[in-house]
């Protein structure tokens, strides 16, 4: 069974008394290099019109980020060729450079979507055409044209045209795998309410195998995961043992024909389990709890064994495994607790609260075979207590003690779109979900890799911040770590309407958003001033401030790609690159 989790933030990492961005206007460098050929853009055809196919095909983010080396970046231009900028000093740019060129003929494919990459490590690469084939990049080590080959270890046609979500390259008994994540939107010809389409996620696990000293790699497994909404986030584990996904509406794998049966048993139980009627039933007052069971009517009293104690309960009927027993949810006067059997052939247990009033969620804890039944006074007090909420007019009198809650009092920019999203780790082995947690309110916003050996993080709002959120699918008591927070960037990018792509610095240093066209925004975290500063209002010196600086591109082509590094900002138009300075090097 899934264990429901919840992320917690570090307080350390909050600023309560964050002041807002002030507005800079310092100038950036800002270094344009015009490209040999215009980048691989695929626009979406009239069959992919979505909002699924937007948010998979139609925002995808054409530049590629090489985590593994700094400042590394790839794009793939119209004639096929993988392009590579390796920057090491802004003022001596190079021009970007053919590391690849893909055997497929693009042009000759009507139905083919964008080509996507993965670095699934410090020499492997993981590539699609965009036509349905998978390639396996031997690459060397990249950034350095004397150390840079790629080499295709591995391709293979894998049905219908996809992206790749995500890669990881690990050892695993002595032999290497690459495992990947491809993203397809498919026609459903089943749901006839909805769209027309589902998600599918295949987990595609390639082995190294040596047969009579002959390596080659070829694929170990296939599984596939489907749902009705693009994630949001879709990662492997290091590992390649688990996989966790956010998204809006639920992934489940696709079980193949073997496990059909065993698939529709479990179906069949939980439906057992829904149905049948609770253990125990259970009242309470600000004294006493009430519990009732229902005994075989051949049951007499000395076939009944009941233990109390001080925080603990036990309940056994004619030497079978115990009917009740566990941790009471608070202490009982064990020494007044009784229990009688009743004319109807139910067994009657009272026990006596230590602390009188404060009502019980629950009885036993974790136990959730009983029902808790609430009488009729029990229900008229608590409506009374919640009256103050409820009113049959707009907000009637806001000035009164107990104001009722007011939807009028969230700004626009406070509403999103989706319910609520939720965050599900899958193990690779048996194909179940592992842990959930739902995020509720807590929008999603990018993700980016700050550790290439580690999971990408993900960036949540909380209220008005980001906090970004480290993944460690080794650790199962801190699998999600809160390692930054951006100040009131969930507030901020909320406003920005037209935005595209948002980013951050891997040491966080600051966040970024482009819109669809030409301008960025930079958010850079609060840094201790040079020089004296005082706050007007209040008279007192301010020791940091966070800076908002805005650069327009002087292009009129759409933003295509959106990456951060530490110290740069790239940005793909159709036909240039720009590089933004946004910190300068140690």
């Amino acid at each position: 069974m899934a264990a429901h989790c919840s992320l917690r933030a570090k307080r350390l990492l909050l600023d309560p008394k964050f002041e807002g961005y002030k507005l800079s206007l310092e100038p950036l460098a800002c270094y344009r290099l015009e490209l040999d050929a215009a980048v691989a853009e695929v626009k979406l055809r009239d069959d992919q019109y979505t909002l699924d196919h937007m948010r998979a095909f139609g925002m995808y983010n054409y530049l590629h980020l090489d985590s593994w080396y700094q400042d590394n970046v790839y794009y793939v231009d119209q004639f096929g060729r993988i392009m590579n900028l390796s920057v090491t000093l802004d003022t001596a740019l190079q021009k970007p450079r053919e590391v690849f060129r893909l055997p497929t003929d693009l042009t000759a494919y009507d139905n083919r979507l964008c080509a996507s990459m993965h670095f699934s490590s410090s020499t492997w690469v993981t590539l699609s055409d965009g036509t349905g084939r998978l390639y396996l990049i031997k690459s060397g080590k990249r950034g350095n044209s004397t150390s840079e080959k790629w080499e295709i270890v591995f391709n293979e046609e894998l049905g219908s045209p996809f992206t790749i979500a995500h890669s990881v390259s690990f050892v695993k008994f002595d032999t290497h795998s690459v495992a990947v994540l491809l993203l397809r939107v498919e026609k459903d010809e089943l749901d006839t309410k909805g769209s027309g389409f589902h998600i599918t996620l295949e987990w595609v696990t390639i082995a190294e195998i040596s047969k009579e000293g002959d390596h080659r790699y070829e694929i170990l497994k296939r599984r596939v995961l489907q749902g009705k909404s693009v994630p949001h986030y879709a990662a492997i584990e290091p590992s390649g043992d688990g996989l966790m996904i956010v998204s809006y509406k639920p992934f489940k794998f696709m079980e193949g024909e073997d496990n059909k049966s065993a698939e529709n048993d479990d179906a069949e139980a939980t439906k057992e389990k829904k149905v049948a009627d609770p253990l125990y039933y259970w009242q309470q007052t600000e004294d006493d709890v009430t519990i009732t069971v229902h005994i075989p009517e051949d049951i007499t009293k000395d076939d009944i064994k009941v233990r109390f104690s001080p925080d603990n309960i036990c309940v056994i009927v004619k030497d079978q495994p115990p009917l009740m027993e566990g941790k009471l949810y608070s202490s009982v006067d064990h020494e007044s607790c009784t229990w009688i059997i009743r004319e109807n052939k139910s067994l009657e247990i009272c026990l006596i609260k230590k602390n009188e009033g404060p009502r019980w969620p629950e009885l036993i804890v974790g136990d959730t075979r009983g029902e808790f039944i609430m009488d009729s006074s029990q229900c008229s007090e608590i409506s009374e207590s919640l009256m103050h909420l409820t009113s049959e007019v707009m907000n009637p009198n806001p000035e009164k003690e107990n104001p009722p809650c007011n939807a009028q009092e969230l700004e626009e920019c406070d509403a999103f779109l989706e319910d609520s999203a939720s965050l599900c780790r899958f193990d690779g082995d048996t194909l179940k979900v592992t842990h959930v947690i739902n995020l509720g309110s807590n929008q999603y916003l990018f993700s980016v890799v700050v550790d290439p050996k580690e999971m990408p993080c993900f960036c949540l709002r909380h209220d008005v911040d980001a906090l970004l959120w480290q993944p460690h699918s080794d650790q199962p008591e801190n699998m999600w770590e809160h390692i930054a927070t951006f100040n009131a960037l969930g507030y901020v990018q909320a406003s920005k309407q037209d935005k595209k792509f948002m980013a951050c610095a891997p040491d966080y240093s600051y966040a970024a958003l482009c819109e669809c066209l030409r301008r960025v925004f930079i958010y850079r975290q609060p840094t201790p001033l040079a020089t004296v500063l005082y706050n007007r209002k209040e008279g007192r010196q301010v020791g940091q401030v966070a800076k908002q600086l805005v650069t327009t591109l002087e292009a009129n082509d759409p933003i295509l790609g959106f990456q951060a590094t530490s110290e740069r900002l790239f940005v793909l138009t159709t036909k240039t690159l720009f590089l933004i300075k946004v910190n300068s090097g140690n």
